[in-house]
């Protein structure tokens, strides 16, 4: 095992056991607990979930936090929810990912040439994390992007990733021209030294894809992009 596989695995075994937000960790606890009908006679991870995927990928995704009945649930990042039906869809049909759907973590699901990973790694109440705790969960994700040396290309699902990955950015030194777009689907901004290109994209929450605010074919062509970008 290389110095720097090791180093993500100890800090997936640190993002497991954090207990830093009391009322995160009080919440995931309690979505463990009461569950959801359909998944009533199911062991809930019930507790922070960290990145998946291939510590050699080009292209990194951040998405907003796990699920409530889906990470929350399985214990790794989008599987087990529509959110993630749509996004392992989609990495399938880039080439990413080994099959076009995920519903476990032992469901032989494999990444090439990808990582997922999120801003929070506890589902917040409404999906709505407070200011605080995008701030104590943001070092994860700092020590992550560190440590994911050949990403050519970073992919944000949704406007709290992005601004979580600006705020990465301007503490690591790299920051945004003064003028870096608003969010909005299908926003690029090319890649500068220290930097890899920045995608952006709606997240394939239920609130985007029933509305049809966000379409499947919408959602590929990000990915057809991410995939254009990492080969270049």
């Amino acid at each position: 095992m290389s110095a720097r596989d090791a180093a993500l695995g100890e800090l997936a075994r640190e993002i497991v056991d954090c207990a830093r937000c009391r009322r995160l960790a009080a919440w995931r606890a309690e979505v463990a607990r009461t569950r959801r009908a359909a998944f009533r006679e199911e062991s809930y991870w019930g507790r922070p979930v960290p990145g998946f995927g291939d510590p050699d990928a080009r292209l990194v995704i951040v998405g907003l936090a796990p699920g409530a009945h889906g990470a929350n649930r399985t214990g790794r990042v989008f599987t087990g929810d529509r959110s993630g039906e749509w996004l392992f869809a989609a990495l399938h049909e880039a080439g990413f990912a080994s099959q076009p759907s995920s519903t476990g973590r032992d469901d032989g699901m494999r990444l090439a040439d990808a990582w997922i990973t999120s801003a929070l790694r506890c589902v917040p109440p409404g999906n709505r994390p407070e200011r605080a705790e995008e701030d104590s969960c943001r070092p994860f994700l700092e020590r992550e992007w560190r440590l994911l040396e050949e990403k050519r290309v970073a992919l944000c699902l949704g406007g709290i990733a992005y601004g979580a990955l600006r705020t990465l950015l301007e503490h690591a030194g790299t920051p945004l021209a003064a003028l870096a777009p608003r969010f909005g689907h299908g926003v690029e901004i090319e890649a500068a030294p220290g930097r890899p290109a920045l995608l952006l994209s709606y997240h394939p929450s239920q609130q985007n894809t029933f509305t049809g605010r966000l379409t499947r074919p919408m959602f590929a062509a990000v990915f057809a992009r991410a995939r254009e970008l990492v080969e270049r």
